[in-house]
């Protein structure tokens, strides 16, 4: 008896299994979870067979024949996980960035009577642009603190900024239009495009003075002949007007890029790539040859993912991703590699990450979550349905603003 226990001891604990369906023996495979909430169920072929842990929110299930299983991950008030994946021998498939999404996300107004926002790099604060006796105002919304103040109003400016050939007694109530307004990288002050008067003039509105400070601004660098640029790391990337492209005094163009009149350009630069926006047309600036390739046409907007790793950019009807560096766990990614995500009937209006492996983006007035895994079928769920809504996502504190109607709306956080 001993001579026949100790083989099959041996055999068992190296992972070999009789596999009575291919009437063979075989080596097990396993599969490795990691689920956002905890204590999240695990069905194999539609039977439960284990939690993830209350610590860490991962499972390991080993001993598995290799095939296909059919795995579904389960909690209660949550929308379902679920994909048909391969079970290899002596191989352990993971999938370590799962995120359930609550089926009634709660969301609160915020504020009212709101014409545009915009959000500051660090996420812990927004400009609203209200509209008050008819004239728009500007009012700073702490994100931490829930606290709504004034900053500045297009009367302040108009009054203390006139032409001296107007004087206010002469030229009216008002008459400043706000044109642009973008933070600076640390977050600190705000830069205003105001037209004025058939004249534009640009502030700076330092927000980190009580009371907030206003000022003409002046332009250190000359943008005479740039028709785009993007500060980055310190460097000034633009491309001047005859298609040559530089950071700072420095080359980077071997040919000039055919510039078109009449047409809008736009750089985007990110760690290791330069792209250009010719109208909807994408173009992706190549180091070796040094000029810009076509990439990819009707686009929308891209932008990079909270890693560095990869960048979603979309059409109205198409979402996809381009790796940017290389992604080693499961499933593995080149550097380079571009996935088509999917490709819906309504127009995608905004497109923001989540985290690096799930996205959320409004179709229509429906607003998605989506995860970026394309194993089998790719999970995506309806989390909230608004009138020609426009979404935001803070990376801080989780949570989704929409502004729909002249209504902001914050949402519970989602994990």
């Amino acid at each position: 008896m001993f001579l026949l226990i100790t083989p099959l001891a041996i055999f068992y604990s190296q992972g070999y299994r009789i596999d009575i369906d291919s009437k063979r023996i075989t080596q097990t495979g396993g599969l490795f979870l990691k689920v956002i909430p905890k204590q999240a169920e695990i069905y194999l072929n539609e039977k439960l067979t284990k939690k993830t842990d209350f610590f860490f929110g991962s499972a390991l299930i080993e001993n598995l024949l290799p095939r296909k299983y059919k795995i579904e991950i389960k909690k209660e008030g949550y929308h379902p996980w679920e994909k048909n994946l391969e079970i290899k021998e002596k191989e352990v498939v993971e999938t370590k960035n799962i995120v359930l999404f609550s089926e009634n996300i709660n969301f609160e107004i915020l504020s009212k009577n709101i014409e545009n926002l915009w959000f500051s790099p660090d996420e812990k604060k927004m400009i609203l642009k209200e509209t008050e006796n008819g004239n728009w105002v500007l009012k700073l919304y702490d994100l931490e603190r829930n606290i709504k103040s004034r900053l500045i109003g297009e009367e302040d400016i108009y009054t203390n900024y006139i032409p001296p050939l107007h004087p206010p007694a002469l030229a009216g109530p008002s008459g400043a239009d706000l044109t642009g307004l973008e933070f600076s990288e640390d977050s600190k002050e705000i830069y205003l495009d105001i037209g004025m008067e058939e004249q534009e003039k640009k502030f700076s509105l330092k927000l980190d003075k009580v009371p907030p400070v206003l000022t003409e601004r002046e332009m250190v660098i000359t943008t005479e002949n740039i028709i785009t640029s993007q500060a980055f790391n310190g460097g000034l990337y633009y491309l001047d007007n005859f298609g040559n492209f530089f950071n700072d005094e420095e080359k980077l163009s071997e040919k000039p890029f055919p510039v078109k009149t009449e047409t809008e350009y736009r750089l985007s630069v990110f760690p290791e790539k330069v792209f250009l926006r010719e109208g909807k047309t994408l173009y992706l600036f190549n180091p070796d040859s040094k000029i810009f390739e076509k990439f990819f046409e009707g686009i929308n907007d891209l932008k990079i993912s909270p890693d560095l790793k990869k960048l979603v950019y979309f059409s109205d009807s198409e979402i996809w991703i381009f790796f940017v560096k290389e992604i080693a766990n499961q499933p593995k990614r080149k550097t380079g590699e571009q996935l088509f995500l999917i490709r819906l009937s309504e127009k995608i209006g905004n497109c923001l990450w989540v985290n690096s492996d799930y996205l959320i983006f409004n179709a229509g007035n429906k607003i998605k979550i989506v995860e970026i895994d394309d194993r089998d079928r790719i999970n995506i769920v309806d989390i909230a349905k608004h009138e020609g809504p426009e979404i935001f996502f803070s990376q801080n504190s989780k949570k989704i603003y929409i502004l729909s109607n002249g209504n902001l709306y914050a949402s519970e956080a989602l994990f």
